[in-house]
Formats: structure tokens, C-alpha cells, sequence
């Protein structure tokens, strides 16, 4: 359907995100298709550097610095990273906009309009081509991060604010044709992977 779609992964902690982008990654490795992975916040050598102080366990930023700092991270990966790659290969992001959207907006509650007109200014007419949301339960969510060796501070929240953010994400996904959603809960990552791939090859076909 595209030769170079922009594919994006979202989805709040231990939903799966990751590792559904890392699938992908693989197999587009095996089919031999030119693409480039980026992460946000990161990407950039600058951008990395935001990257560890928004995420820095003993950060003292408060919600609007965070807010300044991911934005200046994809300002750099837009203009050095995708401007260079767009339409000549495919890129797969690990979290986009709709991350600020959901985290920024609905879980810390900075005013949906400023964030907006911030991304409208940055992406002009890029849109991202297609997006997997990822979704887990409490329950197992809880899990996962008890088995992590280290937590960062995105990974400190109550789990309340966890709850408004995948909410969020469930309220952007809702009637989009261009997203879909990977229920890490009742599928095992060998069967999630089937059914991203399928999807895949679809989109890069």
C-alpha cells in the first residue's frame, strides 16, 4: 500500500510498545526493506541528552519543562532525522505526538490547545501513516514493572495516572481507520506478532 509508510508505536509503560516495535524492526531486516527506527523522546545525539533529563529518576522538572524538552527533541529528529529519511525509507517511531497528547494532556492536564499549535508548528503537514496502540490491564502492568531492573521517572507514576493516559490514547485511537490496537493482555507476544506482521505487510506491500 506505501513503499515508505511512517509507522508508529504508542502505548503507556510495559504495554508491549517496544518490543511490538522491535518485531517489526526484525522483519523488515529479513525482508530486506530500507527503513530507520527513532525514539521519542531521543533520536538525535541532542535529543538523547533531553531525553535523560526527562527521564532521570531524581528529575525535580516540572510538567511544562518536560513539555519544552520533548518538543525540542522532535524539532531536532524532524529536521535532521525524518526531513532526510521521508519517502526514501520507512521510519518507525517509538512514541510520537499523540504520547504528548496523552501523557502531557490527559495525564498531567496541560491545555490540549498549546500542545496542538506546538506540534502543528514542528510537523507542518506530516502526519504519520499508520500507529499500533498497545494497551495492558493494571494487574499485569504491576507485573512487569516489579520485574524491571530499573525504573525511570516515567515509570514512578500512581497508577491512576496510567489509567487517564491509556484513556487517552483510547479516546485518539477512536474511529481512526489508520490505528490499531494490540491488547497485550490476552495474547502472548508470539501471537501479537502474527498479527502485527500481518498488518505489516499490508502497509509495505
Amino acid at each position: 500500500m506505501y513503499k515508505y509508510p511512517v509507522i508508529v508505536f504508542e502505548g503507556i509503560e510495559t504495554s508491549g510498545k517496544s518490543t511490538n516495535l522491535k518485531i517489526v524492526a526484525k522483519y523488515l531486516n529479513n525482508i530486506n526493506r530500507k527503513f530507520i527506527k527513532i525514539r521519542e523522546p531521543g533520536g538525535t545525539t541532542l535529543s538523547e541528552i533531553f531525553r535523560k533529563l526527562i527521564l532521570n529518576k531524581k528529575s525535580k522538572l516540572n510538567f511544562k519543562t518536560d513539555l519544552m524538552l520533548i518538543m525540542a527533541s522532535r524539532s531536532e529528529n524532524i529536521d535532521k532525522i525524518i526531513k532526510n529519511n521521508y519517502g526514501k525509507k520507512i521510519i518507525i517511531i517509538d512514541r510520537f505526538v499523540d504520547s504528548t497528547i496523552a501523557y502531557q494532556h490527559y495525564g498531567m492536564g496541560i491545555n490540549l490547545n498549546l500542545i496542538n499549535k506546538l506540534n502543528n508548528f514542528l510537523l507542518d503537514r506530516f502526519k504519520p501513516t499508520f500507529t499500533f496502540l498497545s494497551i495492558v490491564n493494571k494487574k499485569n502492568m504491576k507485573i512487569r514493572l516489579n520485574k524491571r531492573f530499573s525504573l525511570n521517572k516515567y515509570d514512578k507514576f500512581d497508577l491512576s495516572f496510567y489509567n487517564k493516559v491509556q484513556k487517552g490514547f483510547l479516546n485518539i485511537a477512536k474511529d481512526k481507520k489508520n490505528y490499531f490496537i494490540i491488547d497485550s493482555n490476552e495474547n502472548n507476544i508470539e501471537e501479537n506478532s502474527q498479527i502485527i506482521i500481518k498488518k505489516i505487510k499490508k502497509l509495505v506491500s
